[in-house]
């Protein structure tokens, strides 16, 4: 993470400030606040010269109160168990944005996936299914991919599942490919609901998208898809970084052609339309429209908020904020779309798959599109709703007040059992 603040403490923050707007009990806001259960465990497997080695991995299950639980898989070397259940945290409240019915789980490994073969890769994560066994399942908790994980390593927890169990359950993993029984439009679900999002906000304030500049934090799969999307609604892409560096050209440039480029070289640094080269930082602060951070937690501390210019943020990376940042921006009248509706398309569109597995019938991407669109569009709607109800300034805390209340109200109509 590039900032020091704690995430779980961060997410824990950011429902203490939605709570005082809510009729809820203290009780019942700190249950919300902590994990159900985190299970902490050592891989060990065989590298390919013979030797053996240990990984630590963690899966958070933070709530089940509306449903299975549902969250991504990272593979990263800076992967912790704070890290872990702030993330499935926010699995929860970004399930209960958008309504679809899940709780919020996460899981990760303490690896970095290019210092091993995909033979190693795959041995760690058929290690790690094996020990997920008893706790996933189409009705209990649903993985997906994540951090540096992708199709490959879902399909490998799924045969690994399917051979254990000795059964056929596409429905227990989402994020697989098409023949594994994947969903149309997955890939480019987080990218979308991004823009969609900030498509509703430039619409709700009353800013032309058309012409709008863009800066893009991050360009993996979220991020470079976010940049073609919006360039193809008519927004300019101007500036676009990754971990190496970052690209910037005032007149705009081709996404697609800029990730080209990085699917050749390994970094967008160096793409010919760009001959400015800038720092991540710089991306962060540049004087545009739009700002898209789809990197890791905490790109934005309090000391560089008081440098952003952006109008609107929309976050398709989780917790890109600190609170502190947060507030900061706030102060600025900085229209932030919080992730847990802003980045909810990836999450969305993996209820799609698991509701499909179960039917056993396959959707046309036109449908899945138009599915998405339409929860997307609800979710910011009922944001806005509530931002004006209770004369807020923040709409993160206004997505907080939504999503907070609808996980109380499930728990509290469900009673209570020994």
């Amino acid at each position: 993470m590039s900032g020091e603040a704690n995430p779980f403490e961060s997410l824990q923050s950011q429902i203490d400030e939605a709570a005082v707007h809510l009729d809820v009990g203290d009780d019942v806001i700190e249950r919300l606040k902590h994990p159900e259960r985190v299970l902490e465990t050592n891989l060990t497997i065989e590298r390919d010269d013979g030797n053996l080695e240990r990984f630590k991995a963690f899966r958070s299950q933070f709530n089940g109160d509306r449903g299975p639980y549902k969250g991504g898989i990272r593979y990263h070397p800076q992967v912790s168990r704070d890290e872990v259940k702030a993330l499935s945290g926010w699995m929860v409240y970004k399930c209960a944005t958008v309504g679809i019915p899940y709780g919020g789980g996460k899981g990760g490994i303490i690896i970095d996936p290019d210092e091993y073969s995909e033979a190693e890769l795959e041995r760690v994560t058929r290690a790690f299914a094996k020990e997920l066994r008893p706790m996933i399942g189409v009705d209990r908790d649903i993985p997906a991919p994540d951090v540096n994980t992708g199709q490959r390593e879902m399909n490998w927890i799924k045969d690994t599942y399917e051979t254990l169990e000795n059964t056929t359950e596409p429905g227990v993993i989402t994020g697989k490919n098409i023949a594994s029984g994947g969903s149309e439009g997955r890939v480019e679900a987080t990218g979308r609901s991004t823009v969609i999002a900030a498509r509703e906000a430039f619409d709700y304030l009353g800013k032309d998208l058309e012409g709008a500049t863009v800066a893009v934090q991050g360009y993996g799969n979220a991020g470079w898809i976010a940049a073609k999307l919006i360039d193809e609604m008519g927004a300019t892409v101007v500036a676009a970084s990754d971990s190496s560096g970052g690209i910037y050209n005032p007149d705009g440039f081709d996404p697609v052609a800029a990730k080209d480029h990085k699917n050749e070289t390994g970094s967008i640094v160096g793409y010919e339309e760009c001959e400015t080269e800038v720092t991540n930082e710089d991306i962060l602060t540049m004087d545009v429209d739009l700002l898209i951070p789809a990197a890791l937690e905490n790109a934005i501390d309090a000391d560089l908020a008081e440098e952003v210019t952006a109008d609107v943020i929309s976050e398709a990376a989780n917790g890109p904020l600190t609170p502190e940042a947060d507030a900061i921006l706030e102060d600025k009248d900085v229209f932030v779309i919080p992730d847990i509706l802003a980045n909810a398309g990836g999450v969305t569109v993996s209820y799609f798959e698991w509701v499909q597995n179960r039917q056993r019938f396959h959707w046309t991407e036109e449908r899945v599109n138009a599915e998405l669109e339409e929860l997307i569009v609800n979710a910011f709607d009922a944001l806005v709703e509530t931002l004006e109800a209770h004369d807020l300034d923040n709409p993160r805390t206004a997505a907080y007040v939504v999503a907070i209340g609808r996980v109380a109200n499930a728990f509290e109509e469900a009673g209570s059992f020994p």
